[in-house]
């Protein structure tokens, strides 16, 4: 593969990993010259189109979840070409190591360090939840730490390939466990139930062994480890590392609790109490370190085959040294028919296990997962952890420990003892009553086991459509089910009336578990709105009701007290009962109604101004005009003009009159007249004769008469 280019514009640059189905190279999108991860399906499964569907849904599914945490999926595709067809899935590349690189380079982490680990995680969890995905395989080898962000290190949850939509997480085969048996919830290992509530269980044990190094627990075999999934509580991490605070201990076991119920509902749930948490006791933010990747150049020694193998791959390498690196070695790592075929050197921590499945069964799963059959869960009740002893070994000849017999005391002369009374011959017939009676009580013991694993333990899901919520609720209690209620709209169900139940009628279920009872509210009904309310806060409550917001601007009025472009009311009003996807119209204020200008002409400026004012508007001064009919001083117009109405800007501008009122000076000197006329903003003009003492006969324009500021007024002295 390395060199190759997939459909003219991926080139394979180097392995970084290889699993049971697939191996992971780093790469370039010539196209967009961009560093990125390349993920190849085997070619021996690319025939397979249960293969080649399970490949595409790993893409589709992760390409929904659009999160700064999760790595991201930018293209799928099948390259052609006469050797045969390579499927391929690339991804954004994380230049680093992984969560297990980490632990394994500094042991546990510190308090700081593994909650600034966990918050990213769990965010990429929540995204994932809410797009209706469960990942199913969370583990610190998903756990992906690089180079970038805002911080300098970006923290991502990569691998979904065992992603499946929530709706549909029950669908795993009753007979087959999948995932990483050391992460693996209890309903997984039972049931087969893949849930959020799982992702949060297998994220609380990322978070114990980050913690303490270690997972919690261990097995001389997978199904050993699953069996104490099954019937063991999670320690508190403080019992292996002392230090930690009591509150995280409790976090730990809370969301590791057996019953899913327990546990936080969601990555989101989680989070919100990791937040919270970290707030409590005032743990610092810091920086997460980049980790080597596990896989360096060291070497190991490697069987002649394997050996054989690496140089058949790359013969340019000339491996003929006896040694590989653990890169090459895992490069060589291959699986056949389920059973993993490996070099004999120590065994890569990332490799994938998976053990023989049932015919007919593919193994399924990025690093670490393991198919295993349920039924042998039901043998593992043996004790998952050897004790050596402490006696002394047993003798080959016997194949048992000895018997410890008492000490004898010593001999001593006894009177003889009196002769025994004859014995009885034995009731037989007691024997055969007694032997009888086990037997019944063991065949009794038998069956019911047998049934209760068989058909005892399962119930069937009663039909309970059309009753009532406390008949459905009784119903499904006397079949020894949990009724959990949900409510939902419906357009033909009366409200309280049961739509129907998840799973549905008919279906079989575990005694005493939760069982989704959904409830009509009956025909959605329009939410009451509160005025003056944003517009997105009316949509969100329209939509919660199953309506459909609208606006329409035809319908917007105007309000006094409602600012403009908040809401004023709905259409239907509150509380009208709709079909469900019915349109509802938000209706907004369009602020204050236009209000016209008045009319202050022939008013003085100040009147003028304050009449504008307490109508709401803002009067601005224009330069004054000359007006013979309106006195110097009062207004002659408004700019806009009265009676108009105002949208928006309520500016109006004032024109006052510049008009002067000629004085009458007939009788008066010349030199007063000069004065008057001069203090008016006139000019004199003298006719006859010009003198100071000669007195004014005849004015011209006449006296009261307007004109314009710096006119001539014409006067007859004599």
């Amino acid at each position: 593969m390395i060199g190759a280019l997939l459909e003219q514009r991926y080139r394979v640059d180097a392995l970084l990993a290889r699993g049971g189905m697939s191996a992971v190279y780093r790469g370039l999108d010539t196209r967009l010259d961009r560093r990125v991860a390349i993920k190849v399906m085997d070619e021996r499964f690319a025939d397979d189109r249960n293969f080649v569907d399970r490949f595409e849904r790993e893409a589709r599914s992760a390409a929904k979840i659009h999160h700064p945490n999760v790595v991201a999926v930018h293209d799928q595709g099948v390259d052609t070409s006469p050797a045969g067809d390579l499927v391929y899935l690339v991804m954004e590349l994380v230049d680093g190591g992984t969560l297990r690189d980490l632990i394994s380079e500094r042991g546990p982490l510190d308090v700081p360090l593994t909650l600034a680990i966990m918050e990213p995680v769990l965010a990429a969890l929540a995204a994932a939840h809410r797009a209706g995905l469960v990942h199913r395989d969370v583990k610190p080898e998903n756990v992906l730490i690089g180079h970038g962000g805002e911080s300098g290190t970006a923290v991502k949850v990569g691998d979904f390939g065992l992603v499946r939509a929530i709706h549909s997480a029950g669908t795993t085969s009753a007979s087959v466990i999948l995932g990483t048996v050391a992460y693996l919830s209890p309903e997984q290992v039972t049931t087969g139930a893949a849930t959020a509530r799982g992702d949060v269980y297998s994220a609380g044990i990322v978070l114990f062994e980050a913690l303490t190094g270690t997972a919690p627990y261990t097995g001389d075999s997978a199904i050993s480890v699953a069996y104490r999934h099954v019937n063991d509580d999670v320690p508190a991490p403080s019992t292996l590392v002392s230090g930690i605070p009591p509150e995280l201990d409790e976090l730990v076991l809370r969301v590791t609790r057996r019953d899913p119920a327990a546990r936080p509902v969601d990555g989101a749930a989680f989070l919100a109490e990791l937040l919270s948490l970290r707030a409590r006791l005032g743990v610092p933010s810091i920086p997460v370190p980049v980790p080597a990747p596990a896989i360096s150049d060291r070497t190991v020694p490697v069987s002649p085959a394997t050996l054989a193998a690496a140089a058949a791959r790359n013969p340019a390498a000339g491996a003929t040294s006896g040694e590989l690196s653990l890169a090459e070695l895992a490069s060589e790592r291959t699986i056949t028919h389920g059973v993993p075929v490996a070099a004999s050197a120590p065994a890569v921590a990332n490799a994938t296990i998976v053990r023989q499945a049932p015919a007919g069964f593919r193994p399924i799963g990025p690093q670490g997962t393991r198919a295993m059959l349920r039924t042998d869960l039901d043998r593992a009740g043996a004790p998952t952890e050897f004790v050596p002893p402490t006696h002394a070994p047993h003798t080959p000849t016997s194949g048992r420990l000895p018997a410890q017999q008492p000490p004898q005391p010593p001999r001593t002369n006894r009177p003889p003892r009196p002769p025994m009374p004859p014995r009885k011959p034995p009731n037989r017939t007691g024997q055969i009553v007694l032997w009888s009676t086990i037997a019944v009580l063991v065949l009794a013991l038998v069956g019911t086991t047998t049934w209760w694993f068989t058909s005892g333990r399962w119930r069937t899901v009663p039909d309970v459509a059309g009753l009532s919520q406390p008949e459905a609720e009784a119903k499904l209690t006397d079949s020894d089910l949990k009724p959990q209620i949900e409510l939902q709209r419906d357009n033909k169900v009366e409200r309280g009336t049961v739509i129907g139940t998840d799973p549905g009628n008919g279906e079989e279920i575990l005694r005493g578990e939760p069982i989704k009872l959904i409830v009509s509210m009956g025909r959605p009904r329009v939410p009451q709105v509160a005025r003056g309310s944003e517009v997105s806060d009316a949509e969100a409550r329209i939509r919660d009701a199953k309506l459909v917001p609208d606006r329409d601007d035809g319908q917007n009025e105007f309000s006094d007290d409602v600012p403009k472009g908040k809401v004023l009311d709905v259409n239907p009003s509150a509380g009208s009962e709709l079909e469900i996807g019915k349109r509802v119209v938000i209706v907004l204020s369009k602020g204050p109604e236009p209000k016209p200008v008045p009319d202050v002409k022939n008013k003085t400026h100040d009147e003028a101004f304050n009449e504008l004012r307490s109508k709401g508007f803002e009067p601005v001064d224009l330069p004054g005009e000359f007006a013979a009919d309106v006195e110097g001083g009062r207004v002659i117009r408004t700019d806009p003009e009265a009676g108009k109405k105002l949208d928006g800007d309520k500016k109006v501008g004032v024109v006052v009159s510049t008009a002067v009122t000629v004085p009458d000076v007939t009788g008066r000197t010349v030199d007063e007249a000069t004065a008057m006329l001069a203090q008016a903003g006139l000019q004199i003009e003298v006719q006859g004769i010009n003198n100071g003492g000669a007195h004014v006969a005849v004015q011209q324009p006449a006296a009261n008469s307007r004109v314009q500021p710096g006119s001539k007024v014409g006067v007859f002295a004599f």
